[in-house]
């Protein structure tokens, strides 16, 4: 079913499974997404990525739920297996880093509730944009009390956002294969134009 076929409620959301495992789906396919990224990057988790697809999938309790709950992943991966340091300035970025993965899911919920009907691209593309602004800002707003201003840059700032964009396309990629090898009897979702 294409994207004008769908309800008005349903646009600009994914639809890999049936609403009623969309949280699962979703929970489960982001926090195997984070344990990969926590290994692979460490602290450079593309939580913007995350909040995009927890924002498409899944209303904003829900998908701040869900985006709570690769943070923690995350953070049980990096003090418990990756042994970050276990300080008072550590945690704190990890409490930061938490609350900005939040503002970044608020941003690309609002942004989906916002936007047009009929542009699912933009809105994607806008989704994130907001989602990263969200998050870098967050992030940035913590510096004075934390430290760290140094890591953004602009050229450290745009590597982050566009290995962030990599991820986010990797998970609507994922997402669509769910959709068509359809394990739960869903039958539609956003096609991308």
């Amino acid at each position: 079913m294409a994207l004008n076929d769908l309800p008005s409620s349903d646009r600009f959301r994914l639809h890999p499974v049936e609403p009623r495992y969309a949280p699962m789906f979703c929970f489960a396919l982001l926090t195997a997404a984070s344990a990969l990224a926590s290994f692979v990057f460490a602290c450079a988790t593309p939580f913007a990525a995350f909040a995009v697809i927890a924002a498409a999938v899944l209303p904003l309790r829900g998908a701040m739920l869900v985006v709570f709950g690769t943070w923690l992943v995350n953070q049980t991966i990096g003090f418990g297996m990756l042994h970050y340091p276990v300080d008072a300035k550590t945690i704190a970025w990890g409490f930061v880093i938490g609350a900005a993965a939040l503002a970044g899911t608020a941003a690309a919920s609002a942004v989906f509730h916002q936007l047009p009907r009929n542009r699912v691209v933009g809105t994607f593309l806008l989704a994130f944009v907001g989602a990263y602004a969200g998050y870098e800002i967050t992030l940035l707003a913590a510096t004075p009390v934390l430290g760290g201003a140094g890591a953004f840059t602009p050229a450290i700032v745009a590597r982050i956002g566009l290995r962030s964009a990599l991820w986010l396309a990797g998970l609507v990629a994922a997402c669509e294969i769910v959709r068509l090898l359809n394990p739960f009897g869903r039958g539609r979702a956003v096609r991308l134009p």
